[in-house]
């Protein structure tokens, strides 16, 4: 079970439309495959969603850094030295999602060489999970007609809604119309992705008060360190710490000092191992957690809900699972479907699914 070789693939796929949030705009999945090939023949994957307007990465930071840093210290270790490998790479600060595709791939090929699935190895609470849709900057009248489709085609009934906007009363208004329209049996959330400052935050609370938020995620930077504590302290409803949150220590530091109630955990750039650390630092201290998305494509979702249906915190609220029907194509060889709004674990050893070979080809920019 020793790794043989790490590969690191630079692929793009368009959207059919760009998300727009406060902190940025995707209109291209430009990720990056990783493998982990082992020397019985086992290849483990990944896939590792650079976002330079969040964590700096780039596609070719990700590449290079997977095959010129990252490569060379795993390469002959056993798949179940995952502390060792984890030790390794912590070597070199950031670097999060690449750090993080090494991980899950390594969990994957584990899985595959076991003949279990990551989910069973993780923790096998349950094999699904309800999901969330994001809804990205638009019109009200727009966005409830993309929530609605939604619900209608996929059973979906929670939405995260993108906030962030100046003036704050856009992004108020379209909550407020998205409430009318789709009544009080669907959870709404908003997240600002730090777009508004911790006054306007305020503000836009206290005007939305009335329609039974879930959560309110990032809506001022964590840096207005003052502002942030005090827009948290008067906050009725639990408050997410997603990019502050980067680390297991980061997401210490923003609970202890009272700028955040409650986590995101994102595989994609926790990987598994540091994943199950946030999991069970917020477990332990009895806060909410929830399932984030980092734009992921479908084998980025697989990794999210074999993760999050592993553990009964996180398998308790909709995971953010759906980003990937905004892609225009895929390199699965068997798409992911949500059906009655959940997304189930794939059966089969490791996260259960396979690139197409034709696909990736077609797809990938480094030829």
């Amino acid at each position: 079970m020793k790794i043989t070789a790490v590969e690191a693939i630079p692929y793009a796929i368009p959207y059919r439309k760009p998300l727009r949030f406060a902190s940025g705009e995707v209109s291209t999945a430009e990720h990056v495959l990783v493998r982990v090939h082992t020397d019985d023949g086992v290849v483990g994957i990944a896939d590792a969603p650079p976002r330079p307007f969040t964590y700096g990465e780039t596609q070719r930071s990700v590449v290079a850094a997977v095959t010129e840093l990252f490569a060379p210290q795993v390469v002959g270790t056993r798949l179940v030295e995952r502390e060792q490998v984890h030790a390794r790479m912590s070597r070199t600060v950031g670097n999060p999602a690449a750090k993080s595709a090494v991980d899950m791939a390594i969990w994957d090929a584990l899985g595959r060489t076991v003949g279990l699935p990551v989910t069973e190895l993780l923790g096998g609470f349950t094999d699904r999970m309800r999901v969330s849709h994001m809804l990205g900057f638009d019109s009200p009248e727009a966005m409830v007609t993309e929530a609605q489709r939604v619900r209608q085609t996929y059973g979906i009934g929670t939405f995260k809604v993108k906030v962030g906007r100046n003036p704050y009363r856009l992004d108020v208004a379209v909550v407020r119309a998205l409430r009318e329209h789709l009544g009080d049996d669907v959870e709404l959330y908003v997240d600002g992705n730090r777009g508004w400052s911790a006054a306007d935050s305020a503000r836009a609370m206290r005007e939305m008060a009335d329609l039974g938020l879930l959560f309110a995620e990032e809506l001022c930077p964590a840096d207005d360190v003052l502002g942030r504590r005090w827009l948290v302290q008067q906050c009725d409803v639990p408050f997410i710490a997603d990019e502050s949150a980067v680390t297991p220590a980061d997401a210490v530091r923003e609970l202890l000092a009272g700028s955040a109630t409650a986590l995101s955990i994102k595989t994609a750039r926790t990987g598994f191992t540091r994943s199950a650390r946030v999991h069970h630092l917020a477990e332990s201290l009895g806060v909410e957690s929830v399932m984030g998305n980092q734009i992921d494509s479908q084998l980025g979702t697989v990794c999210t809900v074999a993760f999050g249906a592993a553990f009964r915190l996180t398998a308790a609220r909709a995971g953010e699972l759906s980003n990937f029907l905004d892609m225009s194509d895929d390199l699965l060889t068997e798409p992911l479907q949500i059906r009655d709004g959940v997304l189930t674990v794939r059966p089969g050893p490791g996260l259960g699914v396979e690139i197409d070979p034709d696909k990736l080809q077609r797809y990938r920019s480094d030829r």
